[in-house]
């Protein structure tokens, strides 16, 4: 399993420390909005950039963006381990999971909670991740939707059947009760916003990984 803490909870006053209170975990989730694609406004290419310069651990940027085919490959950076933009933003998926991947970055493709999975089954081996939206994406704090679990053991179906290697993230209302069902439904990547920030964040990456251990 791994643990992806979101910075949307952190201190964006200071967040080359915040990252550095993360250095435990297996990758920083660094959510873009544009504020078109989602009803919110974070960070930009020039921050994302700075973070992947100062970050301990890798970082996991996911594009909730409009016009992803153009605006994702100015996110390749060195310290950038994986990029996921949404299908429902996105042009042609499969061309651009190619176009990260030949940039020297995993490509993942995120759902949103009323998004079926149909679309991507048959493709799933172009992709090193899927992220499925367990929260309708824009705002963090918000309470797990159950109701997107089953999307889960349809992509692990999918990818097992095409042989592929696929890791399965979940993002949204995620905390030590949340991740054992996400866990036992398929996900094996974890997205925690307040669930970190909220505490001492070694010990809560901690509690997470001991949850379903």
């Amino acid at each position: 399993m791994r643990v992806h803490p979101s910075i949307l909870s952190a201190d964006f006053a200071n967040l080359e420390r915040e990252l550095g209170r993360i250095s435990t975990a297996d990758a920083a989730h660094v959510d873009v909005m544009d504020g078109h694609f989602v009803p919110n406004l974070t960070l930009g290419i020039p921050i994302v950039r700075r973070l992947a310069e100062v970050s301990p651990i890798p970082l996991d940027v996911h594009l909730m963006i409009e016009d992803p085919d153009r605006w994702a490959p100015e996110y390749v950076f060195e310290g950038v381990e994986s990029i996921t933009f949404h299908h429902e933003a996105a042009r042609d998926s499969v061309a651009l999971a190619k176009t990260l991947r030949d940039a020297g970055v995993q490509a993942a493709v995120a759902l949103k909670p009323a998004t079926d999975t149909d679309a991507l089954l048959d493709v799933i081996a172009e992709f090193d991740m899927v992220l499925v939206m367990t929260v309708e994406p824009g705002f963090g704090g918000q309470s797990f939707m159950p109701e997107t679990l089953p999307k889960l053991g349809r992509l692990r179906a999918a990818a097992e059947a095409a042989g592929t290697q696929l890791r399965l993230q979940v993002d949204g209302g995620v905390d030590a009760t949340t991740i054992v069902e996400a866990h036992a439904a398929g996900a094996d990547t974890f997205v925690a916003g307040s669930a970190v920030y909220g505490g001492d964040p070694a010990e809560r990456i901690a509690a997470l990984r001991g949850a379903i251990a």
